[in-house]
Parts: C-alpha cells; structure tokens; sequence
C-alpha cells in the first residue's frame, strides 16, 4: 500500500480487526520511511460491475460514490453511521450477487431509495427529489402521499397507554 504522506510503496500493517459488521478488515499503516500513520480498509468484491447511464455510457461502479450519495440525502439526519454502512453494504452485496456485470444506474436509484425508504423518510424524499428530477411542488406531495400510506395506521395514544380502553 503506498504512503499517502510520502509514496513509498514499503508501508507496514500494524494492526488489523474487523469491522462491527465483519463486512471489512481496517487496518492500521506505518510508513517506515517517513513515520506516517494511516489507516486502510479491506472488503470482498464479488466482480467488477459496470454502471450503464440513462444516456448509454458505461462507467465502473463506485462504492464510495453511492456512499456520497446517500450520506448527502442524510446529512443532518439522526440516524448512525452504523445503520447508513449496512444499508450501503447491502446495496452493494445485492448488485455483487445479481450474477450481472452491468448494471442500470436505475436499478441502483432504486435501491437506495427502497433503502432510505427504510431509514429516514426526510432522506427519502431528499434523494427521491433529485433521482426523479422533481420540477414542482405537487411531485413532493405525490411521494409524500406515498410514503404516508405505506406507513402502518398510528394508533390513538389513548389506546396506545391502555389496551383495554375503548375508543
């Protein structure tokens, strides 16, 4: 691995564990020729995937771009960072497991939002405004409708501190 502080390709592992998921190996570096330490993290790649745009072009899959993706539609959002890798992990291991090398940049849109759907209804519609090219009001509150009825029904508070009570 080479040092990001000097470019000597001689850097040492120092300590290696997993991650909370076991999804990746972080490792700890030392450069012995300029002292920097750094840190670098291991994952399985399952196969090279290629995204397919909306305009034909291919370009190789980016983790760390869908990871951008999804930190902008949370950013300000209380929701762990623990949470947000597992989502992105999952996200990759189903596109890795589909046994496809090309994958529409759609399928991917998709999935996150299914995945923000899940996490944070705020990011949901932050991510879905921009993938689906939101030009007015009313298309906020068409998702907004969406979202609303795919939430279960709130039950009364009153029925909710005492099950037996009525009404």
């Amino acid at each position: 691995m080479r040092c990001p502080y000097c470019g000597s390709l001689d850097t040492q592992v120092k300590d290696s564990r997993p991650s909370d998921d076991h999804s990746t190996i972080r490792r700890r570096r030392i450069c012995p020729d300029c002292g920097g330490r750094f840190t670098t993290f291991e994952r399985v790649q399952l196969r090279e995937l290629t995204v397919v745009k909306r305009s034909g072009r291919r370009t190789p899959f980016d983790r760390d771009k869908l990871m951008r993706s999804v930190e902008v539609a949370l950013r300000k959002r209380p929701v762990e960072a623990e949470r947000i890798e597992r989502m992105v992990n999952g996200i990759v291991r189903q596109l890795e497991s589909s046994g496809e090398s090309e994958v529409a940049s759609e399928a991917i849109g998709e999935l996150i939002m299914e995945g923000l759907k899940s996490l944070d209804g705020v990011a949901y519609i932050r991510f879905a405004s921009v993938y689906r090219n939101f030009r007015e009001t009313k298309d906020f509150e068409a998702l907004i409708g969406e979202l609303a009825a795919d939430e279960p029904a709130a039950v009364p508070e009153a029925a909710a501190r005492d099950p037996g009570a009525k009404g």
